[in-house]
């Protein structure tokens, strides 16, 4: 059969917004309307994505995250939208969404309940998968809670990443598989590719830097068995996570990070090839964040077609070298400052060593992309580069 390798979808990382880790499980519209889970929430968002520029940079994907059901199937066992929040139902959103020259994604779970207790897709994979192709959905999250043992897990993955195949309408399949295998087992990555797009290693990306650092930590700790096996229609997602799932999120634009871990966060997320799933309200977002979250710099290092991952090069005291592989023998190169305090810290970078040695052999121009965009002109191979690097911040270079 064809696996989900062979869909044709995802070959450069997808890029979005969802609602997760900003709008979580609102469900009292009541309450406070403005942020419940509602049609009205992505109609608004998806408005906002065309009319504020976010489609025009490469975000595509409006995702609808866990909590959009009705706490029942209907009567012919089929998935149903909240009727109270979701009164026109996920198919005329969905013409609204592809009417705004953008595209759906919604969530489900592999076992019999999603993480916050509406019904999961086990024993229906096979009609969920036809119900989001009839509803023209285009990307699903699939997560990973309630499953009874890894084998079902496992089962459950393959069999809707099959379903969503045969239903013949091109669907995006982001899963958790590898981060429910991990606790247990070294997950196998090469059929984990075999049927997803892309797929969660870590835990939920929070709203505060140590999440971010953690997420960073855990990729170059694991770098050896993740970064060979991203590319084109597959990749590592720092973070999707369900009681928080986040697509890759990126939290920016919202409460808990400073503007240089803001950077830090795009710069690194581009390094990593991951998905770029915002979760923000883009009704209520400050310039700067959305200027480093539309920067073309850094989605198109993120966006690069050779579709090679990054990894760490070299670590030294607090200082932290990354470098990624890009089309036209080019490298996005990182240099992150992990100190939390004090002042900006002098880094001093050597040509000698990028891209096995290759990437300034004999001579390269360096373009600096973030935290501010400059031009650093021509070195030679043997020659070196002195930056400034803020406390938790980072230097995104272009060699």
């Amino acid at each position: 059969g064809v696996s989900a390798l062979d869909n044709g979808l995802a070959r450069t990382p997808p890029m979005g917004w969802l609602h997760w880790e900003r709008f979580l499980c609102a469900t009292d519209c009541g309450a406070d309307p403005r942020r419940c889970v509602s049609e009205k929430l992505f109609v608004e968002m998806a408005d906002m994505m065309v009319a504020e520029g976010w489609r025009d940079a490469g975000y595509e994907f409006v995702c609808i995250d866990d909590c959009w059901m009705a706490p029942t199937r209907d009567e012919h066992g089929r998935l149903q939208a909240d009727p109270e929040r979701f009164p026109s139902g996920i198919r005329k959103l969905a013409d609204y969404v592809h009417s705004k020259g953008l595209k759906l994604g919604i969530y489900s779970d592999v076992g019999n309940k999603t993480c916050a207790g509406f019904p999961g897709s086990y024993n229906y994979y096979d009609l969920d998968a036809q119900t989001f192709a009839s509803w023209g959905v285009d990307l699903l999250k699939f997560d990973g809670c309630n499953s009874d043992s890894l084998e079902l897990l496992a089962e459950g993955y393959r069999r809707m990443s099959l379903a969503l195949n045969k239903t013949g309408r091109s669907i995006v399949y982001s899963c958790e598989w590898p981060f429910y295998l991990r606790p247990v087992q070294q997950p196998n990555y090469t059929e984990i590719k075999q049927y997803c797009n892309h797929w969660r290693n870590f835990y939920d990306v929070y709203d505060s830097w140590s999440s971010i650092r953690s997420i960073l930590d855990w990729t170059a700790l694991h770098q050896d068995s993740i970064v060979k096996i991203a590319g084109p229609g597959g990749w590592n997602d720092p973070d999707m996570a369900s009681v928080f799932v986040s697509l890759s999120q990126l939290v920016i634009g919202n409460f808990g990070l400073s503007w240089d871990q803001a950077v830090t966060q795009m710069a690194m997320w581009a390094i990593m090839a991951a998905p770029l799933f915002m979760s923000n309200d883009l009704r209520h977002i400050r310039p700067e964040a959305k200027w480093l979250l539309q920067n073309k710099e850094v989605i198109a290092i993120n966006q690069d077609p050779l579709g090679k991952q990054g990894y760490r090069i070299a670590k030294d005291k607090n200082f932290e070298l990354w470098e990624r592989p890009l089309s036209g023998q080019a490298y996005a190169v990182a240099v992150l400052n992990k100190q939390e305090i004090g002042g900006p810290q002098n880094f001093t970078l050597s040509f000698t060593f990028l891209g096995n040695g290759l990437a300034c052999n004999p001579a390269c121009s360096v373009r600096q992309v973030l935290p501010a965009s400059r031009d650093w002109g021509v070195y030679s191979w043997v020659s070196s580069l002195g930056v400034e690097v803020n406390p938790t911040g980072t230097v995104l270079l272009k060699v």
